[in-house]
This record gives C-alpha cells, sequence and structure tokens, in this order.
C-alpha cells in the first residue's frame, strides 16, 4: 500500500522536496554571506550553484516512477476526453474492433476447446488408437480396428512405447427394467479403463480388476445421462440389479456428466482373451505416433510369419496405423476449424488496418497539435505515447464489446456444429486461456492500429507545421501511399474471404439440391440389435426379417417396407469385383447392397431392364443380382447385362456367413441413386449390385418403411411388432432418410454460415475504410478542388476523378486479394463438394460485388467534392 499512499500523497511529496530545496538553498546562502558576500549576490550565486529550485523540482520528478504513472494517468484522461469529443470516430473505431476481437474470440474458444482441451482424460493428448490397414486393399476389405486375443497379448507384452493399453468392444445393451426393452449404447472395456482414463465416479466406484475375472459377480457402470434421464438422478439405485442383454448385473458406479467414454451409456467389464477387441494406448513421454505404429507393426508381422495360414487375419500387405484419440474422434473437422481460423485471424487484419488508417488520418490532421505540444516541450516519446494510449483505449473497449459478443454469440456457434462431429465431452465455453488471448489482441492490436499513425505524425521537422493547418499541412504523399496501401490490404483480405464463403456457398447449394435418383421424404429407418441366440443362426435371422416385414406391411399408413444392410444414400460396403472373361488391371470398386424383394419399390428406384426379386427369390435364397445402370455401363457397355454373372470377392472372406466362390446372375437394371465416396467428397452415380439378404447371415438388419403420414409417428408401433415377433430384439437406432441427410447437411451449413458471417463483416469493414479514406482525400483536396471548379471544371469531371481515384485502390485489392485466393483456396478442397477451388463463377461474382460496394463507398465522398463551393474552398486551409 505504501506505492498507493505515494501516488495519491503527491501534494505531501512535493511539499517535502519544496522544504528540502530550500534547506540547501539557505544553506548555501549562509555559507556565502558567512564568506563576506553581500545579502543579494549571496543568494543569487546560491541559487546559480542550485540550478534553479523549479528546473530542479522537474529532473528529481523524472527520476520517480510515481511521475510516470501520473503521466500516464494525464495520458489516458487526455485521450478519453480526445475520444468522447471526436464520437463518431470512436464509434466506428471500436465498432470495427470489436467485429474483428469478438469473432477471433468465438473461433478461438471453439478451437481451444475442440483442439487443446476437449477431453477430460489423463494424458488424453497421447492416448492412440490402433488400426490393421490392409495395403493391398483388395477384395473391399480396408483392414480391421479389432484384434485377436493373442494380438491383444503379444502388443501389450512386446511393445516398447506405451506405458498402457486398454481394449474395448463396442455393441449395443438391450436393457430391459422390467416395464420394456430397449437398446441403450454399450461398450465392453478392459477393467484398467477407467484408471487409463484417470476420471473418478460421481458415486459408487469403477471397474477393478476382480470385475473381469470368470468368478467375479457381474456388474456394470453407468453414465451422468442416462441416470438423469431414466431415474431422475436417484442416488438408490445404486446397487441395484438390472437385466442386460438377458444378463442380471449389478450397477456399481456412475461417472461424471462430461465422463463418455467410447459414447457409451454403459460399461461392462471384459477380459482380454474374449473375442476380438479394440486397442487403444498412453504412449510415453517423447514417444511420436509415427513410432508406436512402426512398434506394433514389427509385432503384428512377426505374428503373421507365426501363422502363415490367416491371410484374411493378416493380408498380404499389411501395416499397423495409429491415429491420435483425438484425430479418430474429429476426423476432418479440424481442418474446417483450421481454415476458420485463417479467416477470422484475416478479419482481425482487415479491422485493424481499419481502424490503423482511421487513426492516421486524425493523426494526420493533428499534425499542428502535435508541433505546438512539441513547441511547448513535449518529447517525441511522450506524443508517440499520448498516441499510443488513445489506441490502447479504443482497442480496450473494442476488446471488452468484443468479448460480450463473443460471449452471446458462442451459444449460436455451438448450437451450428452438428452433433458428431465434436467428442460428446467437449464443452465450448468462454474460459481463461480465451480471456487472456482477449488481454493479447488488445495489446497487438495497439500496436498494429497506432504505432505507426504514431510515428507518422512526429517523424520529421515538427516546427514548420505551426505554420500550416491541421487538415493540410505537411508532406502527405508517403502518407497517402500508406492509408492506400491499407485499404489495398482491406480489400485483398475481404476478396480471400468472400471467395472462401463464396466457393463454400455454392458446393453447399451443388450438394443440397442434388437429384439423389430417389425420394428420401416419408422413409423411416430402424436397425435391431439382436441377441447372441441369432448368432451364426442365418435361417433364424431370415425367418425374423421375413416375420417382421410382413407386420410391417400391414401397418395402416405404410406403403411399403423393405429389408437392406445399410441405409442409403450415405452409407454402404464395397466389394471388387469380378467378371468371367473380362480380366482387368484396375481395381473395380462396386458399392453392394444386401436387401429384399421391396427394397427397389421402397426407394422408388425405376426399372430399367429384366425384372426385381420375388418373394419366391429371396425365400428360396437364389443367387440372383439386380444391378444399377452404372454398373451395366462400366463393366458391360456393348453387351446385354441380363443373364451375365458376377461375382463379389468380399463375400469370399472365409469367416463370414456368405456365399463363398459364388457368381450371381443379373436378372434387372435400375436406375441410379447417388451415393458419395471418402476419397471422392461430392455425390456420384457410383456402380451398384444388390443380392437378396437371405443368402447371408452376417450383415446389419436394417429396416425400411414408406409411409403415407409423417414416418416418425410410426416408430412407437413398430416397436409394438418388434417385440411381438421377439420379445429379445430391440431398436437400436431409427431415424428417417430426409433427417439423415439433414444431420449430414448441417457440417456444410456450419461453414457455410461462419465463413458467410465473416466474409460480410469483413466486406462491411471495407466500406468503412474505403469511405474513410476517400473522404479524407477529399478534405485534403478541398482547395485544390476550389481552383479547379473555379478555373472551370465541371462537376461531373470533378466526380469522376474522386471516384477514378477511390477505383484504383479497390482495382489494386482486388488484383491482390485474387492472386492469393487463387493460392490459398487449394486448401480448402477437401471442404467443397462438386465445385473447383478456382471457380471461375465464384471469382466473378466476388468480383463484382466488391468493385459495387467499394465504388458505392466513394460515391458520397464523390459527390461531396463534386459539390464544393469555389468561393469557401479558395479560403479553405
Amino acid at each position: 500500500m505504501r506505492w498507493l499512499r505515494r501516488l495519491f500523497g503527491k501534494s505531501r511529496a512535493e511539499n517535502e522536496l519544496d522544504r528540502e530545496l530550500r534547506f540547501h538553498l539557505e544553506q548555501q546562502v549562509s555559507e556565502n554571506l558567512a564568506g563576506g558576500m553581500p545579502v543579494e549576490e549571496a543568494r543569487r550565486d546560491a541559487l546559480i550553484k542550485l540550478g534553479g529550485i523549479e528546473r530542479v523540482k522537474e529532473e528529481v520528478r523524472d527520476t520517480r516512477w510515481v511521475t510516470h504513472i501520473d503521466n500516464m494517468i494525464r495520458d489516458f484522461r487526455f485521450a478519453l476526453r480526445s475520444l468522447r469529443k471526436d464520437r463518431r470516430f470512436s464509434f466506428i473505431a471500436i465498432f470495427a474492433l470489436a467485429l474483428g476481437i469478438g469473432a477471433t474470440s468465438v473461433m478461438f474458444s471453439v478451437v481451444y476447446n475442440v483442439l487443446l482441451d476437449p477431453l477430460p482424460y489423463k494424458s488424453f493428448n497421447r492416448s492412440v488408437v490402433i488400426r490393421l490397414e490392409n495395403l493391398a486393399n483388395a477384395g473391399g476389405w480396408k483392414g480391421r480396428n479389432n484384434f485377436s486375443p493373442p494380438e491383444v497379448a503379444a502388443f501389450r507384452e512386446q511393445n516398447h512405447v506405451f506405458e498402457d493399453l486398454v481394449a474395448y468392444e463396442q455393441s449395443s445393451v438391450i436393457y430391459d427394467d422390467g416395464k420394456s426393452r430397449r437398446a441403450v449404447n454399450g461398450v465392453s472395456v478392459t477393467t484398467n479403463t477407467f484408471e487409463y482414463l484417470g476420471v473418478t465416479p460421481l458415486l459408487g466406484r469403477a471397474l477393478i480388476p476382480v470385475d473381469g475375472t470368470p468368478a467375479s459377480p457381474l456388474v456394470f457402470v453407468m453414465n451422468y445421462r442416462l441416470w438423469q434421464a431414466e431415474f431422475a438422478g436417484d442416488p438408490k439405485i445404486l446397487g441395484t440389479t438390472f437385466f442386460l442383454n438377458d444378463q442380471p448385473r449389478t450397477l456399481v458406479g456412475i461417472m461424471p456428466p462430461r465422463f463418455n467414454a467410447y459414447g457409451a451409456s454403459v460399461w461392462l467389464p471384459v477380459r482380454p482373451d474374449e473375442g476380438w477387441l479394440a486397442l487403444m494406448g498412453r504412449l510415453k513421454p517423447g514417444v511420436s505416433v509415427q513410432a508406436a505404429a512402426a512398434d506394433l507393426n514389427v509385432i503384428a508381422h512377426r505374428l503373421q510369419r507365426l501363422n502363415p495360414g490367416e491371410k484374411e487375419t493378416y493380408p498380404e500387405k499389411f501395416a499397423i496405423e495409429a491415429q491420435t484419440l483425438l484425430d479418430s474422434l474429429i476426423g476432418g473437422f479440424k481442418k474446417t476449424l483450421y481454415a476458420l481460423l485463417a479467416a477470422v485471424l484475416m478479419l482481425l487484419l482487415i479491422a485493424c488496418s481499419n481502424v490503423a488508417n482511421l487513426l492516421l488520418a486524425r493523426a494526420t490532421a493533428r499534425e499542428r497539435e502535435m508541433a505546438m505540444r512539441a513547441t511547448l516541450g513535449a518529447t517525441r516519446t511522450r506524443l508517440i505515447r499520448q498516441l499510443l494510449v488513445e489506441s490502447f483505449l479504443l482497442a480496450a473497449a473494442a476488446s471488452l464489446v468484443g468479448c460480450a459478443l463473443a460471449y452471446s454469440s458462442l451459444r449460436v456457434v455451438q448450437a451450428l456444429i452438428p452433433a458428431g462431429l465434436i467428442p460428446e465431452e467437449t464443452l465450448i465455453r468462454m474460459n481463461a486461456p480465451v480471456l487472456f488471448l482477449s488481454l493479447g489482441i488488445t495489446v497487438i492490436v495497439t500496436f498494429l492500429c497506432g504505432l505507426a499513425p504514431a510515428f507518422y505524425v512526429v517523424r520529421g521537422d515538427l516546427q514548420p507545421r505551426l505554420a500550416g493547418s491541421g487538415s493540410g499541412c505537411g508532406d502527405h504523399s508517403r502518407r497517402g501511399k500508406l492509408r492506400a496501401g491499407l485499404v489495398i490490404t482491406e480489400v485483398a483480405l475481404s476478396i480471400v474471404l468472400l471467395i472462401a464463403a463464396g466457393l463454400v456457398m455454392r458446393s453447399f447449394l451443388i450438394l443440397t439440391r442434388v437429384d439423389l435418383g430417389f425420394n428420401p421424404r416419408n422413409i423411416l429407418y430402424f436397425r435391431l440389435s439382436l441377441p447372441t441366440t441369432y448368432d451364426h443362426s442365418r435361417e433364424k435371422q431370415n425367418m425374423l426379417t421375413h416375420q417382421l416385414l410382413d407386420r410391417l406391411r400391414a401397418l395402416p399408413g405404410v406403403t411399403s417396407v423393405a429389408e437392406t444392410m445399410l441405409q442409403p444414400p450415405l452409407t454402404y460396403d464395397w466389394s471388387e469385383t469380378i467378371i468371367p472373361g473380362k480380366p482387368h488391371a484396375e481395381r473395380w470398386e462396386t458399392r453392394f447392397g444386401i436387401c429384399s424383394a421391396g427394397y427397389f419399390q421402397t426407394l422408388g428406384l425405376p426399372l430399367l431392364r429384366g425384372r426385381f426379386f420375388s418373394e419366391d427369390d429371396v425365400n428360396a435364397q437364389r443367387y440372383l443380382m439386380v444391378v444399377s445402370q452404372a454398373f451395366a455401363r462400366q463393366y458391360f457397355p456393348a453387351e446385354d447385362p441380363l443373364g451375365q454373372k458376377v461375382k463379389l470377392q468380399v463375400l469370399d472372406r472365409p469367416f463370414l456367413d456368405a456365399p463363398h466362390d459364388t457368381y450371381f446372375e443379373i436378372v434387372g437394371v435400375v436406375g441410379d441413386y447417388k451415393t458419395r465416396g471418402y476419397e471422392v467428397p461430392s455425390w456420384q452415380n457410383f456402380p451398384q449390385a444388390f443380392i437378396p439378404y437371405s443368402v447371408q447371415g452376417f450383415s446389419w438388419r436394417t429396416y425400411m418403411v414408406r409411409t403415407a403420414v409423417d414416418p416418425n409417428s410410426l416408430l412407437q408401433s413398430i416397436g409394438k411388432e418388434v417385440r411381438a415377433v421377439d420379445p429379445s430384439v430391440g431398436i437400436t437406432t431409427s431415424g428417417t432418410l430426409e433427417g439423415s441427410l439433414q444431420d449430414f447437411y448441417r457440417g456444410p451449413q456450419f461453414e457455410l454460415v461462419t465463413f458467410t458471417a465473416f466474409a460480410a463483416i469483413g466486406l462491411v469493414l471495407v466500406v468503412i475504410g474505403v469511405f474513410s479514406v476517400m473522404a479524407y482525400t477529399v478534405s485534403l483536396q478541398t482547395h485544390e478542388i476550389g481552383i479547379r471548379l473555379a478555373l472551370g471544371a465541371k462537376q461531373r469531371n470533378i466526380l469522376l476523378f474522386a471516384l477514378i481515384r477511390g477505383f484504383r485502390l479497390v482495382a489494386a485489392g482486388i488484383l491482390t486479394g485474387l492472386a492469393a485466393s487463387l493460392a490459398l483456396t487449394r486448401f480448402l478442397s477437401s471442404q467443397l463438394s462438386g465445385v473447383s477451388p478456382t471457380d471461375p463463377w465464384t471469382f466473378a461474382v466476388v468480383v463484382t460485388i466488391v468493385v459495387s460496394v467499394g465504388m458505392a463507398a466513394c460515391v458520397i465522398p464523390a459527390r461531396r467534392a463534386a459539390n464544393v463551393d469555389p468561393l469557401v474552398a479558395l479560403r479553405y486551409e
């Protein structure tokens, strides 16, 4: 508190300094009098030796840190008065910076919480998931994510890269509360999982090693969301026995709200030697993901040599791949976030350039004021500091407004992020790092906006400026170039943002307006979870499907029903295609479906040639195939496809319950419907083939129902029919094809909304920048314009002259922005569908918009110049 007393006790310090100096003065006077000097001469000599009381006081004050704080406070007070006096300038500057800082704070909140702090688990950034990749990529098998018990044991015991490994298997769990049976997401995990993740339960205990032993009681752990939804957060259910998959299990723990490992609602214990399990490991400090993959690759190839006959377990060419846990959860959304972060940084630069331009114009108009202050003793350092303080106040006010905007906008942005793109554990919020970032942005903005104007206004000889006016004195050509350069930078950056937004918009329109080849409206789909009694029993699965389709067909409001492996058009499987007498070097990739006879009628696919499957074909398990027009066009370009034999090589995998080494006869050709590829993000008509569901017993059982009413209204009735066929069967997932498409479109829609918002803000800032520079340029040339008018120049010539000056700035910015866009938009190619990153139509439309908006911003200053009164202008200083 001592420094506060010093700061606010200035009068006392001044009195003490005055008494001390006068004491030294009187001492010197006494010595002079003792030496025989007259009184007047003794005092004069003492003052000369001391150097003047006021000058010494100034020197002493300058050595005190309190004085510097006092001067800073004075600068702040003066800056506040100055900014309050020029309210229009202050509002525009704060508004421009607040938009930039607010958008930056929002995006950094998203980036920080999604990429840097997304998961509440111990050292999650060192956790990697493991996969075996089929490098030969033959037959339709791209690899596997699960590993056999010997592999799990070998990886655990022989690796040199992991601190710990956990194994898990995701599955659906049929939950029976005595009133109804329904499916919840479950996962069987090794008992070290909860210790590995480092999260303690909210209630009860986690799984412990003894839970994984054969003789231990059956237990499970529940997540917070299921506990709240089903039991209203009742803690008394701990220790209760529930039936999960027809087995009595005791609830031993409830996890906290953010714990959602593997997206499960319940966790069950599993032993590493029980079945095929997925693996996740925590790397030792300093070990890279690539090093971990290489270490496990050596172990896997050693196992291959020990088991040479297991060709499906170990394909001819394979490699172990490792991926960070976060990358496995967010996938390509990371690229989207980086692109948006780059866009928002461009927006911040536009805002800074805008405000720097305004400050430069304002500082130049105050040259006479600065020269006067310099004449009265102000140093250049003090003048620069004063201008920087004004810039800091603007940045600080903008930062506060921007943070308020960011806080209110954050929920909107979070609502726009589609479900599934980020982990459910991730909380997007304004936290300490984001607020520190805003503080850092304030400091950076202060220097970016204020430093150049401050140096420009105090450089050179200030004294001659006393003779000029505040608006026209001095050499403005260099400053005019700086202002023009800032405007060109703003326009160029806005061009990049607008082109990115335009490309995303075109991509979104192409994506959402494409003709899929079928009508997804009023089609409900649902998937069943079958108990273990259906495993390895193709006939039992087929009987269930046959009975269920008959019951669904009889429901009121149902027009057609079908069974399929995966619901179109966003999910599919593929196989390499073998056709007798047609050797080929490249891989023939066909997307195949396993479906019922009513599949084509339910989707509304037209029959072009031949016939559909019949119910008799399906019941008799005949090896028949219906293909798409794209299939016939690619594999039988000059032949009749009907009667041709085709083999799907993926069915030859020995562990699948499917017809091996079997050729299917093509009996029909249907119209194409579009699907999307992993490597190709746009809709395409890929070759497709369909076989009866009854010939195999390995695929998912997904059912589709086309209705004449709201499809969601039939879900409860469908659930009753499922339970009527078999009470042990539950519905795992359900939805509509139209709804799944809308959910899929939310990802591109998020990109569209954010890019468009940033581009729109950038365009507004460009309008402000161009308008302010043109208005200031016109004000500097008022005297010149008056002379031109007095000499006979016409108003339209003056108008054209001003517009041409503005157009030159806009044109230079457009050319710079186009060059930058050609170099940068290629990074957006993975986010675009059906449009090139250098799409000429998008570039042309953006250039037209920027030219129109830029010229509109020049019109008012140009008209003001054309309407100048020559008599007033000639007297203008």
